[in-house]
């Protein structure tokens, strides 16, 4: 057996990004070691979602670069090791005509082609998917029947199902209910832990997420701080990072409140 001797999942070094004359990110170094867990925070419009969009090469920075698994982006081509969630899966067309299976079964097109059938293989990783969120009872349900929460894990499993080393979630528990949102956090625990998956997490929603995460990075265009959770909650000095009053647990984004 070859023994990696690869321990980041990601290594950002010296990013900087621009959109036209508006610099969005400065000088960005970032390691996040496989198996970590990882909140992103930061204000709107410090840059996470350009970050996100770096880190899968769907953007080249201007200055520095990413390696995935020690490969740069841009040479990287084991696309299928990294799973995205992106924010948008919750604006989905619930009246699209498709079943919790199909859905989950479209994450596999990268490995298999978009018009090949599914063999019994792949059907079986599309079931493990669905039974590693815990959606096994809906699988031949529509997606427009689900509750927003229960689509939110449906999503997941599609970005599971290529079975990646990496997941990224942009903002996932927006528009989900607190109840939904504390069962996610506990999938998202059993997918690190138990399953080895390293996992990061754009999210606004600090209180919740520092019960889970073992890394917080705080981005406001510059890195302003990571470091583990005990160390980030220990931290007394955020409001410079946002800019404005922000308290752990209520994380006003407003003075009007939130």
């Amino acid at each position: 057996m070859k023994v990696s001797i690869q321990t980041d999942a990601v290594e950002i070094e010296n990013v900087s990004f621009y959109y036209g004359n508006q610099q969005i990110l400065e000088n960005i170094s970032l390691q996040i070691p496989k198996g970590s867990f990882l909140g992103l925070v930061g204000p709107n419009g410090s840059g996470k979602s350009t970050l996100i969009k770096l880190v899968l090469g769907l953007l080249e920075p201007q200055q520095g670069e990413i390696r995935l698994f020690g490969e740069k982006t841009s040479k990287f081509r084991q696309w299928e090791k990294i799973g995205f969630v992106s924010q948008k899966a919750n604006s989905f067309n619930t009246g699209f005509p498709a079943t919790v299976f199909e859905v989950v079964s479209m994450g596999l097109y990268g490995k298999v082609g978009l018009f090949r059938f599914l063999n019994r293989k792949h059907k079986q990783l599309v079931r493990d998917a669905i039974t590693q969120v815990g959606m096994e009872e809906f699988i031949n349900k529509n997606i427009g029947e689900l509750s927003g929460g229960q689509q939110q894990r449906v999503f997941i499993a599609r970005a599971l199902v290529s079975e990646p080393e990496l997941l990224i979630l942009d903002e996932p528990t927006v528009g989900v209910d607190a109840k939904s949102v504390r069962q996610f956090y506990d999938m998202l625990d059993h997918l690190n832990k138990e399953k080895g998956i390293t996992l990061v997490m754009v999210t606004h929603d600090i209180g919740a997420m520092t019960d889970h995460v073992t890394d917080v990075a705080c981005l406001n265009k510059t890195l302003h701080f990571h470091g583990n959770t005990a160390d980030f909650e220990a931290n007394q000095d955020l409001s410079t990072f946002y800019g404005h009053d922000v308290h752990l647990l209520t994380h006003n984004h407003s003075h009007g409140g939130h």
